[in-house]
């Protein structure tokens, strides 16, 4: 079979190769998953030159999210459920960029039929972060001020219409003026352009408070970090929670601990496949039900632009970093 994989960290397009290997055997507790396609995702990228949270050991495979079927079963109960089923793999032990993988069966969950291809492919990662930050953790009231970073995001625009939905506003930060515009286009109503590296924090302030008038930051999430987050951190409102979920600026977070003692806030990690592990097969399959309704009705859809063959993955990780791109790229596997 195919894979891609990684024998260094360092620029995607330097260091994934499509390697032939022997296909896997699945043992007691796993399931052997013959993947159909895999979406390239910030936290894929971010993971291959060395950035993630945690550091795979080398030589690597690339690819958190995926779909495909379960073509065999190592032992259990579980794998047995899932042969010959479609299933979403979330997969931070082997990778998903590879025609077939062998994965705990705890790391698949089944998918409903009707959802597509490319549904199924970007089911968890961006819909579950933005439903579970803003509703399972955050639980945003109807009324109230959600204020985000990275709005322009696919996670962004998520929250964005869940906000719609559910009724609670949101404020959101983007770094430039075209992806203001395109948020406005999506029905979001409050936007605010930040440049860390241009602007002063200032302006960031200023602006803020030009959205909210007399009200207060309450709930925030952010995927920034640096002098973004560091500067939310210092308005926050007495009692406040603001969940980081993303690094996407090097720079580490800078403010004093008054900030916090002064105002009780609460500043929280949050790291999606922690919080799978931490659910329970019926709490997942509940999540599941959830997130398919929203799919289908389009507040978590997800954009798809462009879809390459495995072999042509150098293109395939430019495509996804490029400015101004349409949508999620895929990789299509088998």
């Amino acid at each position: 079979m195919r894979m891609i994989r990684f024998e260094q960290f360092g620029e995607p397009t330097e260091v994934l190769k499509v390697h032939e290997a022997e296909e896997p055997v699945a043992k007691t507790g796993e399931v052997l998953v013959r993947m159909l396609a895999s979406p390239v995702n910030p936290s894929d990228l971010l993971n291959i030159r060395g950035g993630y949270s945690s550091r795979p050991s080398l030589p690597a495979t690339p690819g958190f999210e995926g779909v495909g079927i379960v073509e065999a079963n190592g032992g259990g109960l579980r794998g047995a459920l899932f042969k010959g089923k479609r299933v979403v793999v979330l997969n931070r032990r082997t990778g998903n960029w590879s025609e077939k993988v062998v994965v705990p069966s705890e790391y698949v969950i089944p998918v409903s039929s009707r959802l597509t291809l490319e549904e199924a492919a970007t089911f968890f990662v961006n819909p579950a972060t933005a439903y579970v930050l803003v509703k399972s953790l955050l639980d945003v009231p109807r009324g109230e001020w959600l204020l985000q970073t990275a709005a322009a995001s696919a996670v962004g625009k998520m929250v964005v219409r869940l906000g719609i939905n559910y009724g609670f506003q949101t404020l959101n930060i983007v770094r430039r003026h075209d992806q203001a515009e395109q948020l406005k286009n999506a029905g979001a109503s409050h936007v605010v352009v930040f440049n860390a590296e241009h602007d002063n924090e200032r302006v960031l302030v200023e602006q803020i408070r030009k959205h909210l008038g007399s009200e207060t930051v309450k709930y925030a999430i952010d995927a920034v970090g640096g002098k973004t987050a560091s500067t939310i951190v210092r308005i926050l409102a007495e009692r406040a929670r603001m969940i980081v979920y993303g690094s996407l600026d090097q720079t580490p977070l800078d403010f004093m601990s008054r900030d916090l003692i002064r105002t009780g806030a609460t500043l929280e990690g949050f790291w999606l496949a922690r919080h799978m592990e931490s659910l329970s097969l019926p709490a997942k399959l509940r999540l599941v039900s959830k997130l398919t309704g929203f799919i289908r009705n389009g507040v978590l859809a997800t954009e798809i632009g462009k879809v390459f063959p495995l072999e042509e993955v150098a293109e395939a990780v430019t495509e996804a970093e490029r400015t101004g791109k349409s949508g999620k790229v895929l990789i299509q596997l088998s």
